[in-house]
């Protein structure tokens, strides 16, 4: 899968960068940033999932968490990825702050019109974590997922159906 990348700063002698790729679960482009550590340049790192509340994208953790320092101290790749599909032109997607874009709830939608493209649960569990594992130094065996609001539950919901494959929950 191919990554396009966007942006990339030195930021505490690593760099957060942000990337756009096309999505097969969710039928459109989607953009992630992720936070790489001055360590992943020597080898692979332990990987944090942030998932972002309602309304919010990829800039949202990066511009406001003030994480860059203590993840290149303690050598952790952090992943934020946009919070649900944008532009795909569904009907009343953009009707709502909290229904449609901006509010994928990490849930894969069951129902027309929405299900072709609103998959955020399959997009993170599975989508993601390859593309991510795949492209990065990222060390598939020591992922964790947090989040806040909406992410918050989406971290549970990911966590509760995958007993065994995050480390830590928060």
């Amino acid at each position: 899968m191919a990554l396009k990348e966007i942006s990339s700063n030195k930021c505490f002698e690593g760099f957060q960068k942000v990337f756009e790729h096309d999505s097969t679960e969710l039928k459109c482009k989607m953009r992630f940033g992720i936070y790489l550590p001055p360590k992943a340049e020597s080898g692979k790192c332990p990987v944090i999932y942030w998932l972002s509340g309602l309304t919010c994208t990829e800039q949202n953790f990066i511009t406001k968490a003030a994480f860059h320092q203590a993840a290149s101290e303690h050598g952790l790749i952090i992943v934020a990825p946009d919070t649900s599909p944008r532009g795909c032109n569904i009907d009343g997607e953009e009707e709502s702050w909290d229904f449609g874009t901006g509010a994928g709830f990490y849930v894969n939608a069951t129902q027309d019109p929405w299900k072709t493209n609103y998959r955020m649960y399959s997009y993170i569990v599975d989508e993601l974590p390859h593309l991510i594992n795949g492209n990065f130094p990222a060390d598939g065996d020591r992922s964790s997922i947090f989040g806040h609001s909406m992410g918050g539950h989406g971290a549970l919901i990911c966590a509760l159906k995958n007993p065994g494959k995050y480390k830590v929950i928060n």
